[in-house]
């Protein structure tokens, strides 16, 4: 096997087709494990993007973006910084929404606000997201504007007894362009809640992050396959808002 390479075809044949954005890859081991390949690699840039459905949706391409916002579920750590390991995903959520102001789409943030001693979420993975602290906030780095939405949220799904379904509608918006952590909780949740009220969502994958349970591929098949959910990357996302 070569040493070094940048052929996407490689990277179908190793990966599979739902691995996108495989710039070049640097092998330096490999082994054969249940007909699975195991490489180790070096500048190794790719997103897991599962099968799209067959249903109207997921087959059309593009985006009427008078009618679509922006939604950011939980990318928060105000200045103190996004949890490590995820850095690539708060770099892209960031993209997106600088892009969508330019656009004038609508941008949301859908942030845990919880509250300490009551919220039974609380009880189950311990102190996160008070109400009011600096780890409730997005991310220094979106650099909020007075334009922008927030809407707190105590439980994982962001629809659930909170304002954001009323203020989408009276934004007039159906599609939302839906992002953030944990791909297999909140976000996951929020996508159920969307589905459930009518809305189309895109999800850039590469803009969401697994890192309390479950993993980012099973997260994203999910979505495909239970809310009907676009998923893409961010660049298929920024092509939307050029």
């Amino acid at each position: 096997m070569p040493s070094r390479c940048s052929l996407p075809a490689l990277a179908n044949a190793v990966f599979g087709s739902e691995y996108h954005g495989l710039v070049c890859l640097e092998i330096s081991a490999y082994s054969w494990e249940s007909k699975h390949i195991i490489v180790l690699v070096k500048g190794l840039l790719m997103t897991y993007l599962p099968q799209a459905q067959q249903t109207p949706w997921q087959q059309s391409e593009g985006l009427n973006l008078s009618k679509t916002a922006v939604l950011v579920i939980d990318v928060l750590g105000g200045e103190g910084g996004v949890v490590p390991g995820l850095e690539t995903m708060a770099e892209n959520a960031v993209r997106i929404v600088k892009a969508a102001r330019e656009k004038g789409l609508p941008v949301v943030f859908s942030n845990d606000a919880h509250l300490p001693g009551i919220d039974k979420e609380l009880e189950l993975w311990g102190e996160h997201g008070i109400c009011g602290s600096d780890a409730a906030q997005p991310l220094k780095t979106f650099d909020l504007q007075e334009s922008d939405y927030i809407i707190p949220k105590r439980r994982y799904n962001g629809f659930f007894q909170t304002d954001l379904d009323l203020t989408l509608r009276e934004l007039g918006v159906d599609t939302l362009i839906a992002f953030g952590c944990d791909t297999n909780i909140c976000v996951l949740q929020t996508l159920a809640g969307a589905y459930s009220l009518g809305y189309k969502t895109v999800v850039p994958a590469d803009a969401c992050g697994t890192f309390l349970i479950g993993t980012q591929e099973q997260g994203l098949e999910y979505f495909s396959r239970c809310y009907d959910s676009r998923v893409v990357d961010t660049e298929t996302v920024l092509g939307y808002l050029d």
